[in-house]
């Protein structure tokens, strides 16, 4: 049985393209069931367009609270039969309520070695520049199960790259997102393996 993921993103979605390539290629025995965007225009849209992958758009501002918006998205995971939530660059922070829902079945992916640089705050670019601020040697990313903090979660696996000097916030980017579409399909693959 393939698992069905729902895929959350909030940007350009290159993560979710390394899930879309790994399920294409047989790597990750999945199907992505729905596509889950926090606003529109994104490129992550356009991916999921070009690939016949199902999208909804879930923006606060339509909303009168984040309950009420994740209690929408859970109907419809419920609906679809979702095994396994990724959140790919998903900026919104979810609720307790569904994070319980969902409990063991949500993983995130994020761009530093957890427990350095994670938490409040510490999201996209700002990861990298507090990164080589703290005059680290390494970075990577860490896929972890989501819980109720931020960033807290158990940590199911990482992968390294070397701060170079005269590394920028955005070179060091680079080196890590190339890390992050190796190791996210990865931990896909293990984990849709192993309930299998």
């Amino acid at each position: 049985m393939k698992k069905r993921l729902a895929v959350f993103v909030s940007g350009g979605g290159t993560d979710f393209q390394s899930i879309i390539d790994g399920v294409r290629n047989g790597e990750i025995n999945a199907e992505i069931a729905v596509c889950v965007a926090s606003k529109d225009g994104i490129y992550a849209i356009e991916r999921a367009k070009q690939n016949g992958i199902r999208y909804e758009v879930y923006k606060k501002s339509d909303y009168g609270s984040a309950e009420e918006m994740f209690e929408k998205i859970s109907g419809l995971l419920d609906k679809l039969k979702v095994d396994l939530i990724v959140l790919a660059g998903y900026l919104t922070i979810l609720p307790s309520a569904f994070v319980r829902r969902f409990k063991g079945k949500i993983i995130n992916i994020h761009p530093s070695l957890i427990p350095k640089y994670c938490g409040e705050g510490f999201y996209g670019m700002k990861v990298h520049e507090a990164v080589i601020k703290g005059g680290e040697t390494e970075s990577g990313a860490t896929v972890h199960f989501v819980d109720e903090g931020v960033d807290t979660g158990e940590i199911i696996a990482r992968a390294k790259v070397p701060v170079m000097p005269g590394d920028t916030p955005e070179t060091l980017a680079k080196r890590v997102l190339e890390a992050e579409h190796k190791l996210l399909p990865r931990v896909l693959k293990m984990l849709c393996d192993k309930n299998n």
